[in-house]
């Protein structure tokens, strides 16, 4: 493919205005593959705020960037107007430390988390890696905070914590999200297995209901956040509500963590999404708004159109 003028001027305007930029299928808050949310949690874990490309609104640049680059594959990083890569190599950046250098960071922190293996499950576990030599146990916590072993050669940057004679290797971001972790081998109703209990993860997102939601709004004791397009919001709004934009992104990633949000759509289900996501960065008063504006319109104040 060549890459005409217009779409190479575009995409140097993305490369060149922003000192952090991710092109990316679907957004920081949504993301539509894989490789583009575990490299959104490896950025997240690092950084507050960047820009980010949503390849599959705009053909020309999701095919332009591969060819701009020289790089087949999406997502791809780029910091300072240059290509750091994909996936893979920023998740191998983030654990060897050179994605906090390539952004001008701190060197992180990389003690190793205390953790807590019963007998139990160290037995279980023992009997799990018999022959199994040179493998190493690998575990990980991803940005949803869901928890998975397996067994696998050590690439050299895991971060090592040792609990009841067994080793358990960790990328960077799981060390940080592990600290405390209680892992133990239980049974229930469906079968048998290796439990393990985050006391860092954050508390789920909670269903606000529209009534509770003017209450809140009366007291003045929650932020509401309006994840619509601009269309939508045009046909139909909640007086006080704050458009979800990169400087109100910027703004609420600098806040207090137990600040009190709810995030409004249409229905009720893209905002659990947007939610989602400020919960994963470790804010701990979340809300998705049940029903979204069309049950605001129906319970709240009809005098909202429905659309």
């Amino acid at each position: 493919m060549n890459l005409n003028d217009e779409v190479r001027q575009r995409i140097d305007e993305l490369v060149n205005g922003n000192q952090v930029v991710l092109f990316m299928k679907g957004t920081p808050q949504q993301p539509m593959c894989g490789f583009s949310a575990r490299t959104v949690a490896a950025l997240d874990s690092v950084i507050p705020g960047y820009a980010s490309v949503n390849v599959l609104e705009d053909e020309s640049i999701r095919e332009g960037i591969k060819v701009y680059g020289d790089w087949p594959t999406i997502p791809q990083l780029y910091v300072n107007g240059e290509l750091v890569g994909g996936c893979d190599i920023v998740m191998s950046m983030l654990n060897s430390g050179e994605l906090h250098q390539q952004l001008g960071l701190e060197a992180p922190d990389r003690t190793p988390p205390d953790i807590h293996i019963t007998d139990e499950a160290a037995e279980k576990i023992r009997e799990a890696t018999e022959g199994h030599e040179g493998m190493g146990l690998h575990f990980q916590v991803d940005a949803n905070w869901d928890a998975q072993f397996n067994l696998a050669p050590a690439q050299g940057s895991e971060i090592a914590a040792e609990s009841n004679g067994i080793r358990i290797l960790m990328d960077l971001a799981t060390a940080q999200r592990a600290a405390g972790a209680e892992i133990d081998w239980v049974k229930t109703m469906t079968g048998e297995g290796l439990s393990v209990n985050l006391p860092s993860a954050p508390p789920p997102v909670h269903q606000l209901p529209v009534t509770e939601l003017a209450e809140r709004l009366e007291r003045k004791d929650i932020r509401l956040i309006d994840i619509r397009s601009e269309d939508e919001r045009s046909k139909a709004f909640i007086e006080g509500a704050e458009v979800l934009d990169q400087e109100l992104m910027d703004e609420l990633a600098a806040l207090p963590k137990n600040t009190e949000l709810a995030f409004l759509c249409h229905h009720g289900n893209s905002s659990m999404g947007a939610a989602e996501y400020f919960r994963k960065q470790g804010f701990t008063a979340v809300h998705s708004v049940t029903g979204g504006i069309e049950a605001w319109s129906n319970e709240v104040d009809s005098e909202v159109p429905r659309y």
